[in-house]
């Protein structure tokens, strides 16, 4: 595999884990106000329009892979049901969950929980594989030559995955051979064992060796690749043990009927666990506690309500729509929705969950996902388009927009004229993170949250507001940017920065609290 690449595959892994631009976006400064080099929310000066008005607390759920639950500045703002009597085995508010103080995990059994799964792409596959391998069309009924033909294609594309996920495994143990010999030479040179991006930038020669080791570490060090290594490997290695491997299936530690995509009363309440790292991030920017050590949720009357049941992997329709209803059973008014997929087998189940959130006036908070694709043409899963027709009218898509506005959105953000809504901040902000810690994370993850913390400090203020209300709210209050930006995924190719969504703009919190001042007054 080419060297550049495999730079290609890590960058774009980059942006959906530590994110680009790293050394140069300001700590908070998705929370700015909007000028000529920055695009935020303006929250200071939100603040200043709801001085002495009186704030009502809104539950905002988090369906996620969990969320720390003891963390400094996420315990205090954690939904408490207050019907529940904790650990006490019983199920107190005959809500059909046991013990949940504070949310439910749907990916979870008695004494277990899954923390990876495969992609729904590998599952799709497999089930088809064990009904038509080895057989030819010539076999085929013809009520069911359409689903063989989708077999071959499968069949097909899982090859090429596997072959890409290989080249690019190779690519990088490649890279970590070359990185290796650069970073020995370059220590070795200047008699120290610290080094940094001048050091290595101002050191002489013009030979193509010397050449190549500036080039390699200029690479590293600009991207921070080095302190991703773990998760870089983590990250090709998990395509071979489970988003690609037919033969691992967790879910038998969940202990559900997983063919009755009704079922409803399964899992555990343990919200917060395993790999809390992308609940606890996307938690701390609606509405983590400002404690003086560098975090600052958006809304400080938000109440984080967290739902499991994103593994390392594809999400599973069952468990999607059950969070949903959860959330809306239980009283969230806004939902974020930080994952998504290319498939969705059993959508009708999530629709209808969808359609119920709809229609108690659940506000549904969608990343529009991190692959650099239009998905006007390009399918991600959930949606607000349902099966037979129509739109759920209480739902934002989000894609992700970065500090710099020259390159406002984000090199790996979906976009799309028809079905991305509108853009919020999502490249390098800085959260909350497991083991009471902090840390800058990049993606459409990071913008649905961003969202969901201007939605929930608007209701705040405003609580009479319906979830069609607050919608229009958010995306008729959003500041356009007349600039080209690189397309994503296509960075030689210029486009306007109004054609990526349905707005055309970033979102603004303290427009949208003019504009619900307004509304609100009629």
């Amino acid at each position: 595999m080419k060297f550049n690449s495999f730079v290609s595959s890590v960058i774009a892994f980059s942006c959906f884990s530590a994110g680009v631009w790293a050394q140069d976006a300001p700590q908070l400064w998705h929370l700015s106000a909007p000028s000529t080099s920055v695009s935020g929310i303006n929250l200071d000066e939100a603040k200043k329009l709801i001085e002495g008005k009186k704030a009502t607390p809104v539950i905002v759920a988090v369906i996620d892979g969990g969320t720390e639950t003891s963390h400094s500045e996420i315990a205090p703002r954690l939904w408490i049901n207050t019907d529940e009597i904790a650990d006490n085995g019983i199920d107190d508010d005959r809500n059909g969950y046991i013990d949940d103080i504070h949310g439910w995990n749907f990916i979870g059994g008695k004494t277990d929980d899954v923390v990876h799964d495969n992609l729904e792409f590998t599952r799709i596959y497999k089930e088809l594989k064990q009904k038509y391998e080895g057989k030819q069309a010539s076999d085929i009924a013809p009520a069911q030559l359409e689903e063989f033909r989708k077999y071959e294609r499968f069949a097909k594309e899982y090859e090429q995955r596997l072959t890409e996920a290989t080249e690019e495994q190779m690519g990088f143990e490649q890279f970590m051979a070359v990185y290796k010999l650069a970073d020995m030479t370059v220590k070795k040179t200047l008699g120290k064992q610290e080094y940094t991006l001048e050091d290595v930038q101002g050191m002489e020669g013009e030979d193509d060796f010397t050449v190549a080791i500036k080039e390699i570490l200029t690479y590293a060090l600009t991207e921070d690749i080095v302190s991703q290594i773990d998760e870089i490997k983590s990250h090709f290695s998990d395509q071979f043990e489970y988003s690609y491997n037919l033969n691992f299936d967790p879910r038998s530690v969940v202990g559900d009927n997983y063919n009755d995509p009704t079922e409803r009363y399964y899992g555990n309440n343990r919200c917060y666990a395993p790999k809390a790292d992308h609940g606890t991030h996307v938690s701390g920017i609606i509405g983590a506690l400002n404690d003086g050590k560098g975090a600052e949720g958006i809304c400080k009357d938000a109440l984080i309500m967290p739902i499991r049941c994103v593994p390392n992997g594809d999400e599973r329709d069952k468990d999607v729509a059950n969070a949903i209803r959860y959330a809306t059973d239980n009283g969230a008014r806004i939902i974020n929705m930080s994952f998504g997929k290319s498939y969705s087998p059993h959508k009708t189940v999530v629709d209808e969950a969808i359609k119920y959130a709809e229609s108690k006036g659940v506000l549904m908070i969608h990343a529009a996902g991190n692959d650099s694709k239009n998905v006007d043409v390009s399918a991600n899963f959930p949606t607000p388009f349902y099966d037979g027709g129509g739109k759920c009218s209480t739902w934002i898509t989000v894609g992700a927009s970065s500090h710099f506005l020259e390159e406002l959105a984000a090199d790996f953000t979906n976009y799309g004229k028809k079905k991305v809504d509108v853009f919020a901040p999502g490249v390098n902000i800085y959260s909350t993170y497991p083991t009471n810690s902090h840390k800058k994370e990049s993606g459409t993850s990071m913008a649905a949250p961003v969202t969901s913390g201007v939605a929930a400090f608007i209701l705040s203020y405003y609580p009479e507001l319906s979830a069609k209300q607050l919608k229009a709210i958010i995306e008729k209050s959003v500041v356009k940017y007349k600039v080209k930006v690189p397309m994503p995924g296509n960075p030689e190719k210029k486009v306007k920065f109004n054609s990526l969504s349905k707005t055309g703009g970033v979102i603004n919190l303290s427009k949208a609290l003019t504009l619900a001042e307004k509304t609100t007054a009629k």
